[in-house]
């Protein structure tokens, strides 16, 4: 299933979370899920999950993992720190590259 909107955050980048309980942290991108929306974010809206023993946790018991966070609720951090909204142009070689709207450089 395509995305109705264009989203705007990719993984590697860092990100602010907006609101919720993990309002004000900054993380990068682990994953985005383009269908539903949503990102995992290092470090934010972490859960407890029960585990059995298996091969790669032989002990079982509770891990902690991210969760997702929906996309409207992170803005993209730019060089300088600032949260920040996203732009497309053309760069040099042609290429279309993200870049700040507040600051104006290029966001790799």
């Amino acid at each position: 299933m395509e995305p109705k909107t264009k989203i705007h955050i990719k993984k590697g980048d860092t990100v602010k979370v907006l609101s919720g309980d993990d309002r004000g942290q900054t993380g990068k991108v682990l994953k985005v899920d383009v269908s539903k929306y949503r990102a995992f974010v290092e470090g934010v809206n972490m859960i407890s999950k029960n585990t059995k023993p298996n091969a790669k946790t032989p002990q079982g018991g509770i891990i902690k993992k991210e969760a997702s966070v929906h996309i409207s609720n992170l803005m993209v951090v730019d060089g300088k720190g600032n949260a920040t909204r996203i732009g497309r142009r053309i760069g040099n070689k042609d290429r279309l590259v993200r870049y700040s709207k507040k600051s104006g450089e290029e966001i790799k």
